[in-house]
């Protein structure tokens, strides 16, 4: 090993060296130290945003009906089923409300954050899980090194914030692609025990079919075959290096893992579930574009340049190294978990960010596995040229963060500009020592980007952007209140933050209806929006009732970027 890297000096390579000297001493350290970050990176924000429409919410309060309705096999937002994803993230989410109730935090079922941890949890393993499946070919520091690189990553940093399904999808993956790599590996040696590794793979088929249906058995599938084709060239031995796999133990494991709640859905579904959810849902996303999300072969490639950032600039010198390699198993294993796949996602016309994502850490293993032979090297002009995409995102938000806050903000945010804008001078260092070939410290530098990108964004811009946080202002002007409301209806603004904010029973209505509806019995409130107050006001004439104004609230919808002014309306009890 080189030994500039273990030097003690006061220069960057120095101190970085002598940190991943004293993390290479022990696993519990290294996890430890993944864990410090992963944390230091996901946390900022992590309490503060509001819930993201719509997906986010949707999820949080399917899973806040879950322990309303004690019904923990039926998935459903308000009173339409939601046959789309299984029901894994629910309970994950209802077990880590019922546990804060529990813990005495009575606000607990409307608190966002709550459903969120179980992504700030499975985020922090997709780290933890990188190290484990990296250690299967590299070095101790490179390990390292690649889950760092993807704690960094700024996908999976807003998947973390996200009461959603990729987080914890992701983990699926990595375990079960890292205990795939040992078995890749354990092919050329009949000294080495597979004990775990047939166990640790079909459980993360199992949970990634409770997370997210075949997704997880689909990343894994298609390596497999990748990787069969590539044995079977020389040895005409297709399928022999999987046979650790058929333990019947472990596949009989998983079956009791999954089946009961697929069984019990189908039963209570009448078979709707699989209908929708195959043949609506994924076949749908397959046959075309859904929910305008759409989008041509290659978006995910153009997207990585901000959704893979840090890794970005280090993987693009990477792919040409790995090509020439792609004949080496290591470099073999990594580019079969993730060319297949990434090829469906760009050929799939439904395109979101977050589909990618279990493909990261493949990337990030890519780049620590070359840098660990040492060739990871700017040697030539169009290399120089990628090491500038480091500093060029921070640069840009830096830019962006005074204009966005002055236009949809409380305050023109500079304290904000100014930290993402020295992460973009760090960045920019990172940079120079990559054009040096000073991989770990260059690295080290992009990390501590990142974290300065997360907290300027997360912690200190968004809570100021409150022209899009909607429906918490409804809510808390709502609370003002001089009854308390036992119906809600909204008009003119129905996205799922308002329901998981409110009530179960929001009716989501028109301005005439919302009128009817203040005629009924008890304290009644209604959000109108101004689109809808013409019909609103001209129903309330007829009927003969006033209710009271108790504000207005001014902003932009985040889904379509449309201007509101909703008034919020109580009938006075």
């Amino acid at each position: 090993m080189d030994q500039s890297l273990i030097s003690t000096s006061a220069t960057p390579k120095g101190v970085v060296a002598t940190l991943l000297a004293a993390l290479e001493r022990s696993h519990a350290l290294a996890c430890a130290a993944l864990l410090a970050l992963s944390l230091l990176m996901f946390l900022p924000g992590f309490f503060g945003l509001p819930p993201m429409d719509r997906d986010e919410p949707r999820f949080a309060q399917a899973s806040k009906q879950m322990l309303e309705t004690r019904d923990f096999v039926a998935i459903r937002f308000q009173d339409e089923a939601r046959n789309k994803k299984p029901v894994g993230i629910y309970w994950l989410q209802a077990a880590s409300v019922a546990l804060a109730e529990h813990l005495g935090f009575d606000a607990a079922r409307t608190t966002i954050s709550v459903y969120r941890i179980p992504s700030l949890i499975g985020a922090s393993l997709v780290v933890l899980l990188t190290y484990w499946a990296g250690l299967a070919w590299l070095e101790r520091r490179y390990a390292l090194i690649a889950a760092a690189l993807m704690a960094a990553t700024v996908l999976l940093g807003v998947e973390a914030r996200l009461a959603k399904t990729d987080a914890v999808l992701t983990a699926t993956v990595v375990a079960a692609m890292g205990a795939l790599a040992r078995i890749w590996a354990a092919r050329l040696t009949q000294e080495r025990s597979l004990a775990k590794e047939p166990f640790i793979l079909w459980l993360a088929l199992a949970a990634g079919a409770l997370i997210k249906g075949p997704i997880t058995l689909m990343v894994v599938g298609l390596a497999a075959l990748a990787l069969s084709i590539k044995q079977g060239a020389s040895k005409r031995e297709y399928w022999r290096w999987l046979k650790p796999l058929a333990d019947w133990r472990a596949i009989g494991l998983a079956i009791l893992v999954v089946a009961p709640w697929f069984v019990a859905i189908a039963v209570e579904t009448h078979g709707a579930f699989f209908s929708e959810a195959v043949g609506g849902d994924m076949l749908g996303k397959v046959a075309g574009a859904r929910e305008a999300h759409g989008a041509p072969p290659g978006s995910y490639l153009v997207a990585s340049l901000v959704t893979l950032w840090p890794i970005v600039p280090l993987a693009v010198i990477a792919v040409p190294i790995a090509w020439r390699w792609r004949r080496e198993d290591e470099v073999a294993f990594l580019l079969a978990w993730l060319v297949p796949c990434w090829l469906v996602f760009e050929a799939v016309p439904t395109k979101l960010p977050h589909y990618v994502l279990p493909l990261y850490p493949a990337i990030a293993l890519l780049v620590a596995f070359i840098a660990q032979r040492g060739s990871l090297r700017l040697d030539g002009s169009w290399k120089r040229i990628a090491a500038i995409l480091l500093p060029l995102l921070p640069v840009a938000i830096a830019l962006a963060i005074p204009y966005a806050t002055l236009l949809y903000g409380d305050r023109t945010e500079l304290v904000g500009a100014g930290v993402v804008g020295l992460g973009a001078v760090i960045a920019a260092a990172a940079a120079f020592l990559l054009m040096r070939a000073r991989v770990a410290p260059a690295a080290a530098g992009a990390a501590l980007a990142a974290l300065f990108l997360t907290f300027g964004v997360y912690r200190l811009t968004i809570p100021h952007l409150q022209a899009f946080m909607l429906s918490p202002r409804l809510a808390a002007t709502l609370a003002t209140s001089p009854c308390r409301p036992n119906a809600i209806a909204t008009a003119g603004f129905n996205e799922p933050s308002l329901v998981f904010l409110t009530r179960t029973d929001l009716n989501l209505t028109d301005g005439a209806a919302a009128a009817r509806f203040m005629v009924g019995p008890g304290c009644r409130a209604a959000f109108v929006d101004i689109r809808q107050e013409g019909q609103f006001s001209q129903s309330l004439a007829a009927l003969g009732i006033a209710p009271h104004p108790i504000g207005r609230v001014f902003g932009v919808n985040l889904n379509g970027g449309r201007h509101l002014d909703i008034g919020v309306y109580v009938n006075g009890g």
